[in-house]
């Protein structure tokens, strides 16, 4: 992997602009395509301070395993793309991975994860405009709903405004819901439905039109509950189920059969899977969302 930041590095160094380059050029592909779901790699932990993964607290910081893994994963079948910062976007493109990919570009990482302004999550890594100039397909937000923290409203406010942006565009804004509390000086997300449910109902009225705005939410207990709080289309979230895989894959398979989720978006659960082998785990998932595309049809 060393050779491979070297690479990254000297373009970076000598040649940025083939960022940009790259970007335009790319073999872009319908956003969905004809199996009408979708399945993305989340790549954006890192730019929110989270390294952790599984057993290992610092499996994410080193950006060239990363990079690796994520080369392994976006080569498997059923693979749509990916979710990530602009740093991870360039270094995928300089590599050549994200042609014919659906790239989520993602946008509030303000929130660090752990610091006491966890909540007052601001857009800190895409905007709207640069989503739009560099190709993307859509673009992904974070709302945590915290009755207990008056920076939540910030972020809600926040998060309305690149809704409108993105829609105006004709762009997806990807928005993953939460219901949250302060304890102890840290953000917890509470896992009852009744909380998400009002969360959800939230974040579903953000921003001037609806018309493009998805949801990414978590699978917990009474999941058929929430999703039936929402006539917008859903894509799961992978979450870090640590040894518990098999589980989590029981939920996602189960919440796939609800008409609203049309895929998944996981990243810790798919790159460093407890087993270590990436391209199993990845196969794994792409055959859960493959089945959903079954129900559809």
């Amino acid at each position: 992997m060393s050779d491979l930041l070297a690479r990254l590095t000297q373009i970076r160094r000598e040649h940025p602009e083939r960022i940009a380059e790259a970007l335009r050029s790319r073999r872009r592909r319908p956003l969905l395509g004809e199996r009408g779901t979708l399945f993305l790699l989340a790549a954006d932990h890192p730019a929110r301070g989270v390294l952790k993964a599984g057993s290992e607290p610092e499996a994410m910081a080193d950006r060239g395993e990363l990079l690796r893994r994520l080369l392994l994963a976006l080569e498997r079948p059923g693979v749509d793309g990916v979710m990530a910062t602009p740093d991870v976007v360039e270094d995928l493109v300089l590599l050549g991975a994200l042609e014919g990919k659906v790239v989520f570009g993602s946008m509030n990482r303000g929130g660090l994860s752990g610091s006491v302004f966890e909540l007052d999550d601001r857009f800190t890594a895409y905007t709207a405009a640069a989503i739009q100039a560099a190709g993307l397909d859509g673009g992904k937000l974070m709302a945590r709903v915290a009755d207990d923290d008056p920076r939540s409203l910030e972020t809600l406010v926040a998060c309305a405004q690149a809704i409108g942006e993105l829609a105006a565009n004709r762009l997806p804004a990807l928005i993953e819901v939460f219901a949250s509390r302060m304890e102890s000086k840290r953000a917890v997300n509470l896992d009852g439905h009744a909380a998400l449910i009002r969360a959800v109902q939230v974040v579903s009225g953000l921003g001037p039109t609806s018309a493009y705005t998805w949801l990414k939410l978590p699978v917990i207990d009474g999941m058929d509950r929430v999703l039936a709080a929402t006539s917008l289309p859903v894509l799961l979230l992978g979450g870090d189920p640590g040894a518990d895989a098999a589980a989590t894959y029981r939920r996602w398979e189960k919440a796939m059969a609800a008409p609203q989720v049309i895929g998944l978006v996981a990243g810790r659960a798919l790159l460093y899977p407890e087993h270590g082998d990436v391209e199993k785990a990845v196969d794994q998932a792409a055959a859960i969302v493959a089945g959903r595309a079954g129900i559809s049809a």
